[in-house]
């Protein structure tokens, strides 16, 4: 974005682009959206012990602007952490739906990206991306803190690059 600068000395020309900050609307929304993220937490296997402790003091995902939400209507990321079976598919999407718009899911671990050990069993669903796109893949049989933590750092850059771009972009 140019400013018309008629007038103004080359010392003031200076100040000003060194010290006047100039964006859009779209910008300035996605850098909060990526800076204030509320998932909805649903744990649903043993990569939830995971995400809860990085809830917890030690790794303190409230620094990254993330606070657990406890009603999809509150949320606007939704962290799939665990093996997803066929009965608890359709409560998983009713919730994904229920979310308000915009709206991100992370898938965490083996069995939430691919089925995981379970791939075999008639019960497991092969990917929570088979029942709502899905925008990160954290791989791990379970994936610790930290991989969490790089993928909603993931998540945030994803966020502002389709603000920037004007697309939503899929499988990152």
């Amino acid at each position: 974005m140019e400013m018309n600068l008629e007038g103004v000395t080359p010392f003031e020309e200076e100040e000003l682009k060194r010290n006047v900050l100039t964006t859009n609307l779209d910008q300035i929304k996605a850098w909060t959206r990526s800076n204030s993220m509320w998932p909805l937490s649903f744990g649903l296997a043993c990569c939830a012990i995971e995400m809860m402790s990085t809830g917890g003091a030690h790794y303190d995902f409230d620094r990254f602007g993330v606070i657990f939400r406890a009603s999809p209507r509150q949320a606007d990321v939704m962290i799939v952490a665990g093996t997803v079976t066929k009965k608890m598919a359709p409560l998983l999407r009713r919730l994904y739906d229920q979310m308000p718009e915009p709206k991100w899911v992370i898938a965490m671990g083996s069995c939430a990206t691919a089925g995981g050990p379970y791939v075999k069993s008639y019960a497991v669903v092969k990917g929570v991306d088979q029942v709502v796109p899905v925008d990160v893949y954290i791989p791990g049989c379970p994936p610790n803190p930290a991989a969490l933590i790089y993928g909603v750092i993931k998540l945030q850059e994803k966020i502002k690059y389709e603000a920037k771009h004007g697309k939503r972009v899929f499988h990152t």
